[in-house]
């Protein structure tokens, strides 16, 4: 299991095995019913909200911040693509960032987006999918979001490092 070895064994893993647990009911989920059922993420928002209490972000608000934001890109991308992003996406979203915060809520976005493409374009192209079918995309959020928890402020440093030194 990686969550220890990565965490380390404080409060946050507390955080970060709650997470899998819930992407464990998700992925299996959405890949069966291509649904992320409400029920799942109240409950799980309400013990992420009490996690977040005992061990918060810092600063305290990131954790709102990143609900609000996880939440409004998705909402938006659902209005834009009318109908490309499904409701239980949206509120995973608003989850994720009160667990991430922003700025790793908008990394695990884009990872996870980044994720389901290139496999999404994979299966397209050895024809295990056809085009215009619908892919559940839960399994790359959660693939998105953990790798973003673990390792997201390592990615956002090289990242930065890589804008100052220049490609």
């Amino acid at each position: 299991m990686t969550a220890p070895l990565v965490i380390g064994w404080s409060g946050e893993l507390v955080v970060a095995l709650t997470l899998i647990s819930m992407f464990m009911i998700i992925i299996v989920s959405d890949i069966n019913y291509m649904l992320i059922p409400d029920k799942i993420l109240i409950w799980f928002a309400g013990i992420f909200l009490l996690e977040r209490i005992f061990w918060p972000l810092s600063p305290w608000w990131d954790s709102l911040l990143g609900a609000i934001t996880g939440f409004t890109l998705l909402l938006i991308i659902a209005l834009v693509s009318k109908g490309g992003m499904g409701g239980g996406d949206i509120k995973l979203y608003a989850v994720i960032g009160l667990v991430l915060g922003f700025k790793l809520a908008l990394l695990s976005f884009f990872l996870s987006t980044l994720f389901g493409a290139v496999i999404g374009g994979l299966a397209i192209l050895f024809k295990i999918v056809q085009r215009r079918q619908p892919i559940p995309f839960g399994p790359f959020i959660a693939a998105g979001t953990l790798t973003a928890y673990y390792w997201g402020s390592e990615l956002i440093d090289l990242y930065l490092s890589f804008l100052q030194k220049g490609f």
